[in-house]
């Protein structure tokens, strides 16, 4: 069907904004990841009985719908070639004492400032997090600097309502005695790491007052997600930032475990590549650790456990608040590396092993560069193993490019790890979840897939794909 006659069709069964524009599908073409794939619509829907009845009309055409919030994914999530549905007027946000309750399409940025008049945070906080919605916050399982503490999305989850395939409204927790079925036993095929966003988190799920925690991470693929309520914490205080300079990363990687036993509530890596940006007083060469303590019982202990040099300590609220800024503009620093002829696609860029084989990580990644030329930027969320590298390439070869993802991941999974720790698997990473998981598992989330969207028009070829899309629709 063509777009006009998409936008005509629904236009007869819907008052809410809908285009077929030329401009406006080219604009809802990319996200903040290296890939491109037009809509044949966009549609802005107003309330939950409008996304019933495009659902109902999407499956009666067989065409694909994809939830788009913010736009500020890395792997692609958002692109879809069928019905976009941007869930921006889902932002309705009503607070509770220990929770609250959003809609998909609230920013993030938005709700900190409603939440801060009540002395209260979310723990979930992306470095994107002011520009990104609860909604897409939640597909992706996100998670941020502060994950050590208060863990990724997943771990802050209350209760979630979506519309599945078929336009109806489901609510978690509730009893669904069907899907709990499909999710067998808990499998050994998990990598036992802090934070994971690879396939469908079965291994969270053992009752059906669990199954909410199948949507984190599920990228629309299972529904589209309408509210949630999601845990709120007391504003910390007494806050305590160490900026610690090393020599190299291995030296900072190999302290890492040692910090950990301090119970600290965020620590961080940035590579040379980043700090000859940072306006800080520091070596010309070298990494940084950003530790962050907000319990006074260890402080004293870091200056016996590091072997880096501490540079700054910083406890002014407003000034740890303009240091974690350096750290999380870690990305747009990134992209200052590139010159005109190379490329940063979205590729390995957010894997997690266990906190204790980041040196063995990075000594895979060193023999990567090496083979091929490499030049890589690293930063990310040391303590809890997740760390984003960024490729460099000196040409724009699809094809090494996905060598060298399928090299990589290999090897990350060998050490225990996952391919991704919060981004999702998008276009970049869903044809190598079968290389994560076994066939057991990988069975069942191919079966808890159909249970929810048995005709596959839920963002179709996004965790379980049967092609390979890292390379496909590619903007290089």
């Amino acid at each position: 069907m063509k777009p006009c006659d998409v936008e005509k069709r629904l236009s007869k069964i819907t008052k809410c904004t809908i285009s077929s524009d030329e401009y406006v599908r080219n604009f809802y073409s990319v996200d903040a990841s290296s890939y491109i794939l037009k809509p044949s619509v966009v549609i802005l829907p107003r309330n939950k009985i409008d996304v019933m009845k495009i659902i109902k009309f999407a499956k009666r055409y067989h065409i694909p719908v994809t939830p788009r919030g913010a736009g500020t994914g890395l792997v692609g999530s958002a692109l879809g070639r069928g019905i976009i549905l941007d869930m921006r007027n889902f932002d309705k946000i009503k607070l509770g004492a220990s929770h609250v309750e959003i809609g998909s399409g609230v920013f993030k940025g938005h709700l900190d400032k409603i939440l801060k008049k009540q002395g209260r945070i979310i723990g979930p906080d992306p470095s994107i997090g002011p520009f990104c919605t609860i909604g897409g916050m939640i597909g992706t399982n996100a998670s941020g600097i502060h994950s050590l503490k208060y863990g990724s999305v997943i771990d802050n989850i209350i209760q979630v309502r979506m519309i599945d395939s078929s336009g109806k409204i489901i609510k978690f927790p509730g009893r669904y005695d069907s899907i709990i079925k499909k999710i067998q036993a808990r499998n050994s095929t998990f990598p036992k790491v802090s934070k994971n966003s690879c396939g469908y988190r079965i291994d969270k799920v053992f009752s059906e007052k669990d199954l909410y925690k199948l949507i984190a991470g599920s990228e629309g693929t299972l529904g589209i997600i309408i509210s949630a309520k999601l845990v709120t914490y007391p504003s910390p205080k007494n806050i305590l930032l160490y900026v610690i300079h090393y020599k190299t990363l291995s030296d900072a990687t190999r302290d890492v475990p040692k910090i950990l036993e301090l119970e600290p509530s965020a620590v961080e890596l940035v590579d040379s590549n980043i700090t000859k940006h940072i306006k800080i007083n520091m070596p010309s060469t070298g990494c940084l650790l950003f530790v962050e303590l907000d319990d006074n019982k260890n402080r004293k202990q870091i200056y016996k456990i590091t072997s880096g040099k501490i540079i700054k300590t910083e406890s002014n609220a407003a000034k740890i608040k303009k240091l974690w800024s350096f750290r999380n503009s870690a990305l747009a620093y990134s992209l200052r590396s590139i010159t005109k002829n190379e490329t940063m696609p979205t590729l390995i860029e957010d894997v997690v092993v266990p906190v204790k084989r980041l040196p063995l990580l990075l000594k895979i990644l060193d023999m990567i560069c090496k083979k091929y030329s490499l030049k890589v930027i690293v930063y990310g969320h040391a303590g809890n193993g997740n760390l984003h590298m960024r490729p460099i390439l000196k040409q724009k070869d699809l094809g090494l490019i996905k060598t060298i993802a399928t090299e990589f991941f290999a090897a990350v999974i060998s050490i225990g790890g996952s391919i991704t720790g919060e981004h999702g698997d998008g276009l970049a990473r869903s044809e190598f979840v079968k290389l994560q998981y076994d066939a057991k598992t990988y069975s069942v989330f191919k079966d808890v897939k159909k249970q929810f969207d048995p005709e596959n028009i839920l963002n179709p070829g996004k965790i379980i794909s049967s092609q390979s899309t890292v390379t496909r629709n590619l903007k290089i």
